[in-house]
């Protein structure tokens, strides 16, 4: 393993550009940020000599290649640092250059103490700031957030779906031992002990294998699509049951969220592949889902029967529910690559994106603060009546809840529309 710094330049514009930090008046209460300053650094690590899908496709062997990914990781940083800074990326036409504005400044010096990592994995296409909006707020509140650039799976490096199928769970667990690895006083800074996996579309697929939902025999077996059929058997390593798949699950990996996971809509699980997943899952989707489709995540949440689970539900919302950063002004634009505007690749038609934003920070801080940091107060966050619609506000004037009071909490009154939080114990 080979890990280098990546150094560059950042500079302020003379005004703030596709914020990515938005807090709406009516953010539920744990969207705020917390009491931590932000830093954000660029590291790019190589897992060397990993079997290269795309190389071994109409190959009579497995081709071998270092496989090389740019991450970039937010932290607690020491007490006074200035807040702000950008982010230079692209578009999802993978050459529009654009700049993020946020609150994390770049390469600051890290806090004392040692904080849970939590790894963010971008959709197919997509990129490592899709999630700022939630690695800057995670951070703010004690963790060590990384989000890393898959190979093959990036708006400016997409390939084969197969590399994806493949080597998404692989570089996350990747990720994980490399982030462990790290020295000095950054290296201090993770508590590599305690993980959780984010996981965004085909992230989600990616850290439901990683935790140990293994693929099914069909998904292992089928011979058509091609685009779903590895070469030389590649994917069998991801199959439940197998002795590969034990050794991928990491018993440092406490908690997982999947955001509209793909692959349930293509039986690449079962309910018997399912089962032996057993780590504390919030699953995330909108309704109207119909790239990973609505019904096929319902059945993940049933079938994942050896986990305690919930299933945040956007009612009216496809599949950009929550995670993308809201759409960058210069997406608004026609793309003459695409021939459409990248603006869809992230919005949503019904539920504007930074209200998403800020209800996925709030059940994404209740869930990852009980499970990696042992806030037993922040369940009540998750123990809520099914259907928002259900919850009855009763308060004094006072403001203290009466006997009849049964609205979510934090959530004020009139703002908890449109939802849904179901949860399924372990069998």
């Amino acid at each position: 393993m080979r890990l280098l710094p990546l150094l560059f330049v950042m500079s302020m514009p003379a005004f703030a550009q596709n914020p990515v930090d938005t807090i709406r008046p009516d953010a539920p209460a744990l969207a705020t940020p917390g009491p931590h300053a932000i830093g954000v650094q660029t590291l790019r690590v190589t897992d060397q000599a990993r079997p290269d899908v795309i190389a071994s496709l109409d190959r009579d062997r497995v081709q071998r290649s270092d496989r090389m990914l740019t991450v970039e990781i937010w932290y607690p940083a020491a007490p006074g640092t200035e807040p702000g800074g950008t982010y230079q990326t692209v578009l999802r036409d993978g050459d529009t250059p654009v700049t993020l504005s946020g609150q994390a400044q770049r390469d600051a010096a890290p806090d004392a103490g040692a904080y849970p990592l939590v790894l963010l994995s971008h959709g197919y296409p997509g990129n490592r700031f899709l999630m700022a909006h939630l690695g800057e707020n995670l951070a703010s509140k004690g963790y060590v957030v990384a989000a890393a650039d898959h190979p093959d799976s990036t708006y400016s490096d997409q390939g084969a779906f197969v590399s994806t199928l493949v080597n998404r769970p692989l570089d996350q667990a990747f990720l994980v031992d490399a982030l462990a690895a790290l020295d000095g006083p950054f290296g201090a800074l993770i508590d590599a002990e305690n993980v959780a996996v984010v996981g965004y579309s085909m992230g989600g697929y990616g850290a439901l294998i990683f935790g140990g939902g293994g693929l099914s025999q069909t998904a292992i077996t089928r011979q058509t699509p091609d685009a779903f059929v590895p070469p030389h058997n590649l994917l069998a390593q991801h199959a439940a049951g197998g002795d590969d798949l034990a050794a991928l699950v990491d018993p440092r990996v406490k908690a997982l969220v999947a955001i509209g996971p793909w692959g349930r809509n293509h039986t690449f699980w079962d309910a018997d592949s399912l089962a032996p997943l057993s780590k504390p899952l919030l699953l995330v989707a909108g309704s109207e889902d119909d790239v990973s489709d609505y019904p096929a995540m319902r059945r993940i949440w049933q079938e994942a029967s050896g986990a305690p689970r919930h299933l945040l539900t956007f009612d009216g919302a496809n599949h950009n529910a929550a995670a993308p950063i809201p759409a960058p002004q210069e997406s608004y634009a026609i793309s003459a690559k695409l021939g459409w505007a990248p603006f869809e690749h992230y919005a949503d038609a019904v539920w504007d994106t930074a209200r998403m934003n800020n209800i996925l920070q709030h059940f994404v801080t209740a869930h990852l603060d009980v499970h990696l940091k042992g806030q037993a107060d922040k369940a009540a966050y998750l123990d809520v009546v099914p259907n928002a619609a259900d919850g009855v506000w009763s308060m004094d004037d006072a403001g203290t809840a009466q006997a009849d009071h049964s609205y979510w909490p934090g959530f004020a009154n009139r703002t908890a529309k449109g939802l849904r939080l179901e949860y399924l114990p372990p069998e």
